[in-house]
């Protein structure tokens, strides 16, 4: 049996860690656990496709143009996807179906790792810019307003890539945290899964404590797109589609009936 992939990726302090384990609770996915590497990220338990901290730097990746990975990447070899599938299989159980990969730069190397696993699926994680600025602001020396234009940057990165991904879900974390039995659903649907018998553990939002902090008068390009209002802090409904299957209609996609 050839493992299928699930792969994770957004910034970080959006809520990945988490959405990952939630996912990972289903009986037929397989997560890494217990790994060397900070919060079990495959990205750092293989050596097929170069990667340190300072590469995976908290607010700063996604202005690295190296970070961004698409199927014209001198990665796009077999020898690539033969590496990683080989580095990664010690740390997942063999008899399981599904696997999870969870780290940040995968929300820029959708492109590449599509063509390296076909059957894959992507869960990109995004969260209000406010409230990643401010988290990630301790793990960083930039500026409020530098972080969210690095927010902004990663996610006019994705939207760009989403045209040429077959099987994604777009799950935002407030979504996942007032719903999370909702969201779950989308992404086992996505996979052609039985939905998760119950969530993994208990889920509330931490939004508002970082929205009380955040200095006034920082502005976003791209969080309208993603249904994010800055002044004031607000979610709304994204001005994008949310999730896309190459063998489903548009309608089902839009309008979440299948996803």
């Amino acid at each position: 049996m050839t493992p299928r992939y699930i792969f994770v990726g957004g910034l970080h302090r959006s809520g990945t860690s988490l959405i990952a384990r939630c996912i990972a609770a289903h009986p037929a996915i397989g997560a890494i656990a217990g790994s060397p590497a900070p919060e079990d990220e495959g990205v750092y338990l293989q050596g097929a496709i170069p990667h340190t901290a300072l590469d995976g730097r908290p607010g700063a990746f996604a202005h690295d143009p190296e970070q961004h990975l698409t199927e014209r990447s001198r990665f796009n070899t077999l020898d690539t996807a033969r590496y990683l599938a080989a580095q990664w299989d010690p740390w997942f159980d063999p008899a399981l179906p599904w696997r999870i990969e969870k780290s940040p730069v995968n929300l820029l190397r959708a492109r590449l790792y599509q063509q390296l696993f076909p059957s894959c699926v992507f869960v990109f994680v995004t969260r209000h810019p406010l409230a990643v600025t401010m988290a990630t602001r301790k793990w960083s020396d930039r500026s409020a307003q530098e972080l969210v234009k690095h927010w902004d940057a990663a996610h006019g990165l994705l939207a760009a890539d989403l045209p040429y991904l077959h099987r994604w879900v777009l799950l935002r974390y407030e979504d996942f945290a007032a719903d999370p039995r909702a969201q779950l659903d989308r992404v086992t649907a996505l996979a052609e899964l039985p939905p998760v018998a119950a969530v993994a553990e208990p889920v509330a939002s931490s939004n508002a404590a970082y929205f009380d902090a955040a200095p006034s008068g920082l502005a976003s390009a791209e969080a309208a797109r993603f249904g994010y209002a800055l002044d004031p802090p607000a979610t709304t409904a994204p001005a994008m589609a949310t999730g896309h299957h190459v063998y489903r209609s548009v309608t089902e996609v839009v309008t979440g009936a299948m996803l």
